[in-house]
């Protein structure tokens, strides 16, 4: 049996964050992660001579107040070394018209989005209002959804005067605001705007929540921005490791949790966890679960027995999508000179495909070549329960399929690809664990979002739950808020109420 005052499951960035922060603060932690590396869907993997990232290829808040540089000077380690991306991605509806630049400076994407779109100005600039009071908001450190009058109180001290203006739009959409400014029949912009809230949100504009939505529309333009981490997304990882070397955080890499469960006697949680050669427990009495909270059905079967309610509403969740992701590497002249090294451009075969490309000098690939990542949304139902052949036929198929539509877009001939891989659901079940291989949170619709979803405090005391399905949802930046919560709530419960960053 081996005790600490923390034990937290999964190495992903919402596990190292959280760790990282607690220990800062003192705590002894025990961090335990069921892959041979952290950093879960921000990992990177390698193949001969190309470092690929596994899931996300960028990264926000690591501006000067954004979250991650807040959460590094706290930590006093020196943040990845990173490039603001300029435009943060080009957008090609394929409709005859110039694909859309998503510009860094504000001044360059307003002239771009009225020349795109004529007109739609008062949309973008109440999306911008929006975004500000949010800002302010969230840099206040709130904690939602709120379980108790602590929570509260953290909510109530995080409010400004324009939050409660923009609060009506709670249980508003990205088109009740399109509605509002005229613009429900804009064909194209809806086009426009359902490939970016499905890269961040899951949804479209018909289910974004309108808060979420007009946050992650605005996170490309300064003072904030899209960043591209040079080495690797791995790097992101690396220097938050690097703060638990420092602070004692026993970090434990392969073994794999099978249950979790409340010791009534002794007052604290036990997790059981196994490697290949041996089975292990870990005692403590706080809990931070940073996997999907719909594996707490397998993981915490006799606590939730006892807890009918909060097990239907796990069992209930939405299905979060599933990816299918293509990794492949060529010849930088072999690929049309390209002004981003982000794209997404609409397909008729998969909707849209969303293209990240590394750059000179980033690590990832020798010089004179470059690494190609393509993703697409899947269902995960569509990949399990296949016969081992079928399985692969329809694998080879996407491969020859996405293989095509990069050929066509980006002039590259079939023949000069240098390298290409597959990876499905079932990939990002082994490599993760997450269930069916699930990628991101809950799709952030007005019912999930905010002051509607799920709490970090669970009903059970001490248990804990963080990461892409918590206020404020996906991506690094999210997740990373989201640990800064918990942990604040935690130090609280140990008497360490003033815990800011």
């Amino acid at each position: 049996m081996r005790k600490s005052e923390v034990v937290v499951v999964g190495a992903g960035i919402a596990g190292l964050t959280s760790a990282a922060i607690l220990s800062k603060q003192g705590l002894s932690v025990t961090l335990i992660e069921s892959h041979t590396q952290s950093g879960g869907c921000a990992g990177t993997f390698k193949r001969k001579n190309y470092v690929f990232d596994v899931g996300a290829t960028q990264v926000a808040g690591l501006e000067k107040g954004g979250i991650h540089s807040r959460i590094f000077d706290f930590l006093d380690i020196p943040s990845p070394e990173a490039s603001i991306l300029d435009p943060a991605c080009i957008v090609d509806l394929n409709d005859g018209h110039t694909p859309i630049h998503i510009w860094y400076e504000k001044s360059k994407w307003i002239a771009e989005r009225e020349m795109q779109f004529p007109g739609s100005g008062r949309f973008w600039n109440l999306c911008t209002h929006i975004h500000q009071s949010n800002w302010i908001f969230a840099n206040n450190n709130p904690v939602l959804p709120i379980s108790n009058f602590w929570d509260f109180s953290q909510l109530f001290k995080a409010l400004v005067p324009s939050n409660l203006v923009t609060g009506i739009l709670l249980k508003s959409t990205i088109f009740d605001l399109l509605r509002i400014c005229g613009l429900s029949k804009n064909g194209r912009l809806i086009k426009f705007l359902n490939l970016q809230l499905k890269l961040y949100s899951q949804e479209d504009v018909y289910n974004t929540a309108a808060l979420y939505g007009s946050t992650i529309l605005q996170i490309c333009q300064q003072p904030h921005g899209l960043w591209h981490l040079k080495q690797s997304m791995q790097s992101l990882s690396d220097a938050l490791e690097n703060s638990l070397t420092k602070t004692g955080v026993n970090l434990i890499f392969g073994q794999k949790v099978n249950s979790v469960n409340f010791d009534d006697r002794n007052k604290c949680w036990k997790v059981s966890a196994n490697s290949k050669k041996d089975s292990f427990v870990y005692q403590a009495k706080d809990l931070i679960y940073t996997a999907p909270p719909q594996s707490l059905l397998e993981h915490l079967k006799e606590p939730l027995n006892k807890k009918q309610s909060y097990k239907n509403r796990l069992i209930n969740l939405p299905d979060p999508s599933g990816a299918i992701v293509f990794y492949s590497a060529l010849k930088k002249e072999h690929i049309k000179k390209i002004s981003s090294h982000h794209y997404q451009f609409v397909s008729r075969e998969f909707g849209s495909l969303f293209v990240s490309i590394s750059e000179d000098g980033d690590g990832r690939a020798p010089k004179g070549e470059i690494t190609l990542i393509a993703s697409i949304f899947t269902k995960t139902k569509d990949w399990f329960n296949l016969d081992k052949q079928n399985y692969l036929n329809r694998k080879n198929d996407f491969l020859k399929k996405i293989s095509f539509e990069l050929e066509r877009q980006f002039d590259i001939v079939s023949e000069n690809w240098l390298h290409r891989e597959l990876a499905t659901p079932l990939g990002f079940q082994k490599w993760t664990n997450r269930p069916n291989g699930i990628v991101g949170g809950l799709g952030q619709n007005p019912d999930i979002f905010g002051l509607f979803g799920l709490s970090s405090r669970t009903p059970f005391q001490g248990l804990w739950l963080c990461g892409d399905s918590i206020y404020p949802g996906e991506g690094t930046a999210g997740v990373s808020q989201s640990a800064l919560m918990v942990s604040k709530q935690i130090l609280a419960s140990k008497g360490i109420d003033n815990f800011n960053l």
